[in-house]
């Protein structure tokens, strides 16, 4: 008998069906153990030594694995082809040894891109050992997590009452998002116009074009920066006579985007399926995992944590089989495409994400799949179908017109689909709509020096724009541009920083909480190294040489913590005040923007003696005056100096139709309540209820306000 070990019962199912009865196949549910979630479980003192504890689940499935492993011949540890997968491996074959539960026994290493019979079979005849480097940078990478989590999240409780916890990269994401939103705060809009003509050319079909040259000089985008200067242009324009100075006519080419990598996939579920980044992994791993079809367990794709890029060459051949096959031979190229793949080493450089059988359309397999699944597939097979397409064809036209004088220039540009190639199956997605040249449409037939009437001038006000907020899509992007964070990794990060509450999502965009904006300045405050993104970017990088076995893995560990700790204890050091000294110097500007010319944004609207500053309790921090406690004035961040000035007292909002009581809408240290009625004699305290965000607080919204406050009480 002999025993294979996968991570999960799904994929042991698919397995198992490819295996005769001399196979036992059981999974490890993923992990089965872990560091503790406490002090000492790894131990730079101590040569970096690990403590490792088997979680109750992994007690389950360790106690069935160890009784199949002592009755096998043989033990095939057939987890993913990555670090995680490797780590998988070694930590079961660890225990294993512990339990002397192998003697003798022959152990072996197998991996495979896709769960087919095809794959399994050539895996099993193909074994290796296990991967020491592979483990070694799973260990050095778990090792560096914990390191930062556990050293770094105590002096956030410490110092900044109410944060949740650091992370080695979701510290760096959190800090994408706050510039993003710092940069949108602070930004500034520009007033520009633009001037646009339409020129009767004697056809049926006016030609509309831009202004580019006015009294001789060049049009930048601020050259008309209000509506008098646009009206002046506009004057001058119509003064002249304008012909066709130039028509130029060039071919140009579309090629398709390579296959999905985890990150592309990951940005395209998001734009084209509204998708978050876990959900896309959730369904890519069911996907790949195995779905029933026909009575068949059937792997549909390849592993999906990737960042290659390239397909196995049967897999090309049965492309482009499929391309002849359902478009025809004009819409194959002569050559089969190649892509380059990103990995940083052999070990790394899996495939693209990809149908397991091309051949499989998604037309023959939805009804068969839950409605998630259909999407997802279907994309994958588009977009792997026309990585092999031939590229669309266009016909680029600028045309230049002139004044008699050639003072006044305007250009039109136009572009023509003379083949679509590869479009007529998929065309990659936008993160923020942004219009593509190449879809502008055909221009009216004109030739040199031909005269024009001008029909209409029309300028067009404009205001530049603050950067948009990310997407996942576009922050997995930009983490992978930075080399923040890796194909496995970055679902968990968006999701850590979701569940922590250090941002929100609106729609469908990430907006940082006051809790995570208060967590950046701290950590790009005392922690400047550890949030920069070359500094993160190096040391997933590290972890990429340790992994292709250039570099030791304890070495990296031992000078990441030297510094790291001394930078720690520094910081324990400090006392409170000094640190929102340093908050409040950082945060100031746009925690009390300036809204009146000469009047001081951190007066105290209360006492008016007093000065605004960031304060800290036990739920973390607000808005407090400097005379406490003779001046209680509080109020929340939230809006980071948007939020009205909160009342100092209470506000009567009405009589609540039920009880004939007073409705009341009050202040306390932590932000607005409702209360219901007044204290009695005997000391019972009136209902009061705290007013979740987004919930109105002005005097039409009473009812609404106590229909809340209900809901709470109960």
């Amino acid at each position: 008998m002999k025993l294979v070990i996968v991570e999960s019962p799904a994929k042991a199912k698919t397995i198992n069906k490819y295996l005769g009865s001399d196979y036992e196949v059981l999974a490890s549910y993923g992990h089965v153990r872990d560091l503790p979630a406490k002090d000492g479980s790894v131990k730079p003192d101590d040569d970096f030594d690990m403590v490792w504890e088997v979680g109750e689940r992994g007690k389950k499935q360790m106690a069935e694995i160890v009784r199949a492993a002592k009755q096998a011949d043989t033990l095939i540890l057939a987890t993913d082809p990555d670090r995680e997968g490797e780590a998988i491996s070694w930590h079961v074959l660890q225990i294993l040894k512990d339990k002397k539960a192998l003697q003798e026994k022959q152990v072996q290493r197998v991996v495979f891109n896709e769960i087919t019979k095809t794959a399994i079979t050539d895996a099993i005849a193909h074994p290796r050992e296990i991967d020491a480097a592979l483990v070694e940078a799973y260990l050095a990478r778990r090792a560096l997590d914990y390191l930062v989590g556990f050293t770094l999240s105590p002096v956030l409780w410490r110092k900044l009452p109410g944060s949740r916890s650091a992370g080695r990269v979701q510290s760096v994401a959190l800090r994408l998002i706050c510039e993003r939103e710092l940069e949108i705060e602070s930004f500034v809009a520009r007033e520009y116009w633009t001037v646009e003509a339409d020129f009767g050319t004697g056809g049926s079909q006016p030609l509309t074009a831009r202004l580019t040259r006015l009294d001789g000089q060049k049009v930048e985008k601020f050259t008309l920066g209000s509506a008098a200067a646009a009206e002046a242009a506009k004057a001058r324009i119509l003064t002249r006579d304008y012909a066709v100075a130039q028509v130029e006519s060039k071919p140009t080419q579309r090629h398709p985007q390579p296959p999905f990598t985890t990150s592309t996939l990951q940005q395209e579920a998001a734009r084209k399926l509204g998708f978050s980044a876990s959900r896309t992994m959730q369904v890519a791993q069911r996907l790949y995992e195995g779905v029933d079809i026909d009575g068949e367990t059937v792997g549909l794709i390849t592993y999906m944590r990737t960042d290659g890029v390239s397909m196995a060459q049967e897999a090309i051949t049965s492309c482009r089989d499929v391309i002849g096959g359902e478009y025809g031979a004009d819409y194959l190229p002569a050559e089969a495409r190649s892509y380059s793949s990103k990995a940083k080493n052999a070990q790394e450089a899996h495939e693209a994400v990809r149908p397991t059988d091309m051949a499989r359309l998604p037309k023959q397999v939805a009804a068969t799949l839950d409605k998630d699944q259909a999407r997802l597939y279907e994309l994958i097979w588009k977009r792997a179908i026309a990585s092999q397409m031939a590229s669309a064809r266009l016909e680029r036209t600028t045309i230049e017109i002139a004044s008699a004088d050639n003072q006044v220039g305007f250009r039109a540009t136009g572009s023509v689909l003379l083949f679509d190639g590869f479009l007529k199956l998929y065309q990659e997605g936008t993160d923020d709509g942004g219009g593509d040249e190449e879809e502008a449409g055909r221009l009216p037939r004109v030739a040199a020096k031909q005269a024009l009437a001008l029909d209409a001038v029309r300028p067009d006000q404009h205001f530049t724009e603050p950067p948009p907020r990310f997407t996942e899509a576009s922050l997995v992007k930009r983490m992978e541009e930075l080399g923040i964070g890796r194909p496995s990794t970055y679902a968990s990060i968006l999701s850590v920083l979701r569940e922590r509450t250090y941002v929100t999502m609106d729609k469908s965009r990430f907006v940082p909480e006051d809790k995570g904006r208060l967590v950046t300045a701290f950590l790009e405050s005392f922690f400047t190294r550890y949030v920069e993104y070359d500094f993160t970017a190096a040391l997933e990088e590290q972890l990429d040489e340790i992994s292709a076995g250039k570099i030791a893995w304890k070495q990296v560990l031992s000078e990441f913590w030297r510094d790291f700790n001394l930078s720690v204890e520094s910081i324990s050091d400090l006392r409170v005040s000094q640190v929102l000294d340093k908050l409040n110097e950082v945060l100031g500007p746009h925690v009390f923007p300036e809204t009146e010319p000469g009047v001081d944004p951190r007066r105290c609207p209360a006492c008016e003696a007093g000065k605004l500053s960031l304060k800290v309790g036990r739920f973390g921090a607000f808005i407090g005056c400097s005379e406490y406690p003779e001046c209680n004035y509080t109020r929340q961040m939230s809006t980071l100096g948007d939020a009205p000035e909160a009342d100092t007292g209470p506000r009567l909002l009405g009589e609540d139709p039920e009880t004939g009581l007073p409705v009341t809408l009050r202040k306390g240290r932590f932000g607005l309540f409702l209360q219901l009625g007044e204290p009695e004699e005997k000391g019972d305290k009136p209902k009061r209820a705290g007013i979740p965000k987004g919930v109105e607080s002005q005097h039409g919204h009473m009812r609404a306000q106590i229909q809340v406050m209900r809901d709470l009480f109960d």
